[in-house]
C-alpha cells in the first residue's frame, strides 16, 4: 500500500512519541553471506568493465536487483518500520574507487526505487514503512590526513564532499525516501559538508525531509575518529535540527551503552536517539561473522530500552532478520524514551 510522502513524513514524528521504532539491519554483511563472485556482481550489463567490481555492493542495485529486494523484503517480514536504502557508498568519492563514478546517480536512485518498492509492498494503513535515504561518510576525510608523515595534507575538500553528497541527496529523494540518515560518521567535517548538501537541495526543491544523524565511536576512547566525544559530537550537528541522533557501527550494545547514556544526556528534549550497533565483536567462526546472536543483541537492547535511552533501535554489522525480530520482540512492550511532544514535532 503506498502513501504520500508527506503523510509518511507527518506520521513518523508522532509515531516515536507512541512506541520503539525499528530500523532495519545490516546491508553489507548479508550481502557478504551469499558469497556473490565477480561475474555476479558486473552482470550483463558491466561483463566487460575494465576493472574488478566484486565488493562494490552498490553496484548491485544496477546489476542483481533482486537481491538486494530480498534483503529488503526480510528485514520488513521481521518487523522493520525504516529499511535503509542501499546507498552506504554510493557516492562519486567512493565510486571513484570503481572507476564507476559517473554511476551514482543511477545507483541512488534505483537503490530508494527498489527501498520503495519493498516498503509499499509490506505497508498497510495502520503501519506504514519508511525508506530512510541512507549517505554513508565516503573513503576519504576532510580532517584527517592521509599521510602520517604530513599531518596538513587532505585527499578531499568540503567542496567536492558537498558535491558528491548533493547529487546523491537529489536521486534519495527524487527515488522516493521518506527521511534521510546521514550514518557512520566517523568525521564530522564529512558529516557537515553532507548536512549543507542536504539543507541546499531542500532550499533549491522546496521539499523538506526529516533528518536522522548517526556517529560512530570507533573505540574505547568514546570518541569518533576525528576527536570528538559524543556531546561534542552532537553540539556540531544540532544545528541540523535532526529528527533523531544517534549511534551506529563499530562497537557491539555493550560497549556502546555508555556513550548512548551521556547522548541522552546532552541531546534532552531536542531530539529522539537512535541506536543500531553491531552484533557484537567480529568473529569468522560464526555464521554472520560477529559474535552475538539474535538472543544476545535483543536482550541487551532491551536494557537500553527499559533504562528510557532510545526511541529507534536496529542494527549494524553482522545483523540478520533474525535479529531484527527477535529485537522487536524485546522492545515492542516498552515505551519509547520520553520527549515533549511539542519539542519532536517541532523538527516539521
Amino acid at each position: 500500500m503506498s502513501f504520500p510522502a508527506y503523510t509518511r513524513a507527518q506520521a513518523l514524528p508522532t509515531t516515536l512519541t507512541q512506541r520503539l521504532v525499528m530500523l532495519d539491519g545490516a546491508m553489507g554483511t548479508m550481502i557478504q553471506r551469499l558469497r556473490l563472485s565477480e561475474a555476479q556482481y558486473r552482470g550483463e550489463r558491466f561483463h566487460a568493465f575494465h576493472k574488478d567490481v566484486k565488493g562494490n555492493n552498490e553496484l548491485l542495485s544496477l546489476t542483481r536487483p533482486e537481491v538486494i529486494r530480498d534483503i529488503h523484503e526480510g528485514y520488513l517480514a521481521a518487523g522493520a518500520d525504516l529499511i535503509e536504502t542501499n546507498t552506504f557508498g554510493a557516492t562519486t568519492v567512493a565510486q571513484a574507487d570503481y572507476d564507476m563514478a559517473d554511476l551514482a546517480l543511477e545507483m541512488n536512485l534505483q537503490s530508494a526505487r527498489l527501498a520503495r518498492a519493498a516498503c509499499d509492498k509490506f505497508s498497510t494503513a495502520d503501519h506504514p514503512r519508511y525508506v530512510a535515504g541512507a549517505l554513508g561518510p565516503t573513503p576519504k576525510t576532510a580532517s584527517i590526513s592521509p599521510d602520517v608523515n604530513d599531518p596538513g595534507a587532505r585527499n578531499i575538500d568540503f567542496e567536492q564532499l558537498r558535491s558528491a553528497y548533493y547529487e546523491q541527496v537529489q536521486a534519495l529523494v527524487e527515488g522516493g525516501s521518506d527521511v534521510l540518515l546521514v550514518e557512520t560518521i566517523f568525521d564530522t567535517l564529512n558529516a557537515k559538508a553532507a548536512l549543507f548538501a542536504i539543507d541546499e537541495y531542500f532550499e533549491a526543491s522546496g521539499q523538506c525531509l526529516p533528518l536522522l544523524i548517526s556517529g560512530t565511536v570507533t573505540d574505547a576512547s568514546g570518541r569518533i575518529l576525528s576527536g570528538q566525544t559524543v556531546g561534542a559530537f552532537w553540539h556540531s550537528v544540532r544545528h541540523a535540527r535532526p529528527l533523531a541522533v544517534g549511534l551506529n557501527c563499530a562497537l557491539g550494545a555493550a560497549l556502546m551503552r555508555p556513550y548512548i547514556q551521556e547522548l541522552h544526556r546532552v541531546v534532552g528534549d531536542e531530539a529522539f536517539i537512535s541506536c543500531y550497533p553491531n552484533a557484537g565483536l567480529p568473529n569468522p567462526m560464526s555464521d554472520t561473522g560477529f559474535d552475538e546472536t539474535p538472543e544476545v543483541t535483543s536482550r541487551l537492547l532491551h536494557e537500553f530500552a527499559a533504562e528510557g535511552l532510545v526511541n529507534i533501535v536496529g542494527g549494524c554489522c553482522g545483523t540478520t532478520p533474525d535479529h531484527i525480530g527477535a529485537i522487536r520482540t524485546a522492545v515492542s512492550p516498552l515505551a519509547p524514551r520520553a520527549l515533549r511532544a511539542h519539542a519532536a514535532l517541532a523538527v516539521m
